[in-house]
């Protein structure tokens, strides 16, 4: 909105500093000090009303250290960070943009997805919350809107041969069109790293692009589902879903900078997606909420996010992973969000082939998620909390490398 009044101010009346919200960069820092205020003062009064509505977590006897003083503790405060990212991405971004547009609807798709879930939990009395079979319907369906929109959106191009793109605007001539419509991806860590997923039906003919959606849409469903459940899963103890998805955002934002603008993309050599920058202003925005809600989620935690917001931080994360073609990057940048799920999965996989084979389930890990597996181990969870970040600040430096390591 506020972008659009700006803008008016500066052509029709010329205003002085107007044209400043010209400026990714001045609109990214605005978004981010707006939304780190936003969620550290009023985080507080919802945090007040949540308690005062008594919507407590209800904590289940699983043995550990500390577990039963959590019990009433208000959650869904997702709804903090849910809140402080749309009020700024509103206010300064450009809510044309499609990349703009497709955020706003992840975060409000997968924040109502959460809110049931948490609802239900809390209101129903129902533990399990909103059944399974239909988070992933919840899931799959943001899949198919953002893997469709990507998909068939003219707004949605990539450029190469940006150099030579440049030095033919330096000398005031008109370049030729070279946005097209793409499935490409990128490698990370491999020279030449574009890779475009309708390669995969080229057996089929001539024609096999036309049926690139066959292997880019499910692939954006299960980045989605994927990234999605694992924020989930990363959120048992306070502060680590926050502070680790924090540092996986603010990479994903670099990530996002570079290759929204010409000029760096053509000197680190990677993919030039137009349009793509102005992601920058909602990852500002959504890293400020989260360094805010940190501030009451931090040992010992004033509020836990629930569903509503580890949902929806998966579900973001991913739908820019996606959009900025850094997909196959997720397993390094997330590498915690995946450690969590392995865990689970190989946990779940060998309990039930051990029962089989021996009658008795047997465990590898002492309980899953794998911090839980610390927690047992006698680990205080702020020294797992703290060295979780420590890894993911680790993988978000070899994440950042890979733009020259090729």
């Amino acid at each position: 909105m506020l972008y659009y009044i700006f803008q008016y101010l500066d052509k029709a009346f010329d205003v002085p500093g107007a044209g400043v919200f010209q400026y990714i960069t001045f609109r990214s820092a605005l978004a981010f000090i707006l939304s780190l205020l936003i969620a550290t003062i009023y985080g507080k009064k919802i945090i007040n009303y949540l308690r005062n509505q008594q919507v407590g977590e209800t904590v289940r006897e699983l043995g550990l250290e500390g577990q039963t003083a959590k019990a009433g503790t208000p959650t869904m405060g997702g709804i903090i960070i849910i809140l402080a990212t749309l009020i700024p991405v509103l206010l300064l971004a450009k809510l044309n943009n499609i990349y703009i547009i497709l955020l706003i609807v992840t975060t409000l798709w997968m924040g109502t997805i959460g809110f049931i879930d948490d609802y239900i939990k809390i209101f129903k009395k129902d533990k399990q919350g909103l059944k399974g079979i239909f988070k992933v319907i919840g899931q799959v369906g943001l899949g198919l809107i953002v893997g469709t929109v990507l998909y068939l959106s003219p707004d949605v191009t990539v450029r190469k041969d940006t150099l030579t793109s440049r030095v033919k605007i330096e000398n005031n001539i008109k370049p030729a069109d070279l946005e097209e419509k793409s499935t490409a991806t990128t490698i990370p860590f491999f020279k030449n790293n574009e890779f475009d997923y309708a390669e995969v039906l080229s057996f089929m003919g001539d024609d096999y692009k036309d049926y690139a959606w066959l292997i880019f849409i499910p692939m954006v469903i299960l980045i989605i589902t994927a990234v999605s459940n694992g924020a989930n899963l990363t959120d048992g103890i306070d502060g680590l879903a926050a502070g680790t998805s924090a540092i996986s955002v603010l990479t994903l934002g670099l990530f996002t900078f570079v290759s929204g603008n010409i000029i760096f993309s053509d000197y680190l050599n990677i993919m030039y997606i137009p349009n793509a920058g102005e992601m920058t202003v909602y990852i500002a925005a959504f890293v400020g909420a989260l360094v805010g809600f940190l501030w009451y989620n931090a040992y010992p935690a004033s509020v836990f996010m629930g569903d509503t917001g580890s949902l929806t931080i998966g579900g973001i994360i991913a739908v820019i992973a996606i959009a900025i073609r850094k997909e196959l990057m997720i397993p390094v940048v997330c590498g915690i969000f995946l450690a969590e799920n392995l865990s689970v999965i190989i946990q779940v996989s060998y309990f039930k082939y051990t029962k089989k084979k021996y009658g008795e389930g047997r465990r590898i890990f002492l309980m899953s998620p794998l911090h839980h597996h610390y927690q047992k181990k006698g680990y205080h969870e702020s020294r797992i909390v703290t060295r979780f970040w420590i890894v993911g600040i680790l993988l978000a430096i070899f994440s950042l490398v890979s733009l020259k390591l090729r």
